[in-house]
């Protein structure tokens, strides 16, 4: 019986939509945890977010999944590394971003992820690229223009701060390709305490080596840590996670796009941080390619014919 096969015969334990919902709304606060952090350095803030999480997943991952992490090969235990540096990278040039531009304008960046998979996974994965993915694509890449010259508009730092998200998506995909591989043959929980717990140790070398202070923050400081890592991070990440055991890669891609919503609607309420024309219409650019990237990655999986010829 293939794998296929298998997720119809074996039922999940609650609908996997509850499971994206949760996420959406568990990652969306992901923004508003570093504004609200803000006395501490965005790596700092990085650092602890996954080194907080690594540390409540070592418990339950000696406990349920030691004997599966100790059988690890090399490849594996490589792969899911290096996927961990892609993350720790990823955290590292968002959270930096969300200090020059706005929530919104961060958030819907950083999000093109599903972008930069498909553009990635020809070389990665030998998958091909379809019309309507090339479509997405060239979309995404309008709207990212339009909040560019927005943010541009209104200072250097803004268009400084959306090109770091940019690069935290590009990380992003990366941290998703690898992490597919491994995943094939790996535990959600030996994969996750691998890749948090390598992603932590590249964060912390990063900041005790540049003597950044980890120190002497406010209690609310450390009661945020503490939020980042349990919310947007352990529930945020795992509720994704779990998700795709039971739907496909392009629906879970689809439901991120809910988390720009979240976070700017938070932003509003939090801050009062307005939305100006060109992050209205150049999110709506972003947001629609991402729609239509996932509408053709999921038709190239179906097998359709249609779906199957190349973008060029």
């Amino acid at each position: 019986m293939d794998v296929s096969q298998a997720q119809h015969v074996k039922r999940p334990p609650f609908p996997p939509t509850l499971a994206l919902l949760s996420g959406i709304l568990a990652v969306s606060t992901g923004a508003i945890f570093v504004r609200l952090a803000d006395e501490a350095p965005p790596l700092v803030v990085a650092a602890y977010r996954v080194g907080i999480a690594s540390a409540l997943l070592a418990p339950l991952a000696w406990w349920r999944a030691r004997h599966e992490l100790r059988a690890l090969g090399r490849r594996d235990y490589a792969l899911a590394v290096l996927a961990g540096f892609f993350l720790a990278l990823h955290f590292a040039t968002w959270v930096t971003s969300l200090y020059y531009t706005s929530v919104a304008s961060s958030v819907v960046l950083v999000n093109t992820n599903p972008l930069w998979v498909g553009l990635l996974a020809p070389v990665v994965s030998k998958d091909r690229i379809t019309r309507l993915m090339a479509a997405g694509i060239v979309m995404s890449v309008v709207g990212g223009v339009i909040i560019g010259l927005g943010d541009l508009a209104i200072s250097g730092q803004a268009l400084w701060g959306d090109i770091l998200a940019v690069m935290g998506s590009i990380s992003a995909a990366f941290y998703i390709l690898l992490g597919r591989n491994v995943r094939r043959q790996v535990s959600l929980l030996a994969y996750v305490m691998v890749c948090y717990g390598s992603a932590a140790l590249f964060l912390w070398a990063i900041v005790l080596a540049t003597g950044q202070p980890i120190t002497g923050y406010g209690s609310s400081t450390y009661a945020v840590f503490l939020g980042m890592a349990l919310i947007p991070q352990i529930i945020g990440h795992s509720s994704y996670n779990w998700a795709l055991e039971w739907v496909s890669a392009s629906m879970v891609a689809v439901g991120l796009l809910g988390e720009p919503i979240g976070s700017t609607i938070l932003a509003y309420i939090l801050f009062g941080e307005r939305l100006t024309w060109a992050k209205v219409v150049g999110g709506g650019f972003i947001l629609a390619g991402i729609y239509l990237t996932a509408r053709g990655e999921a038709a190239s999986t179906s097998g359709a014919p249609e779906a199957l010829e190349p973008a060029g």
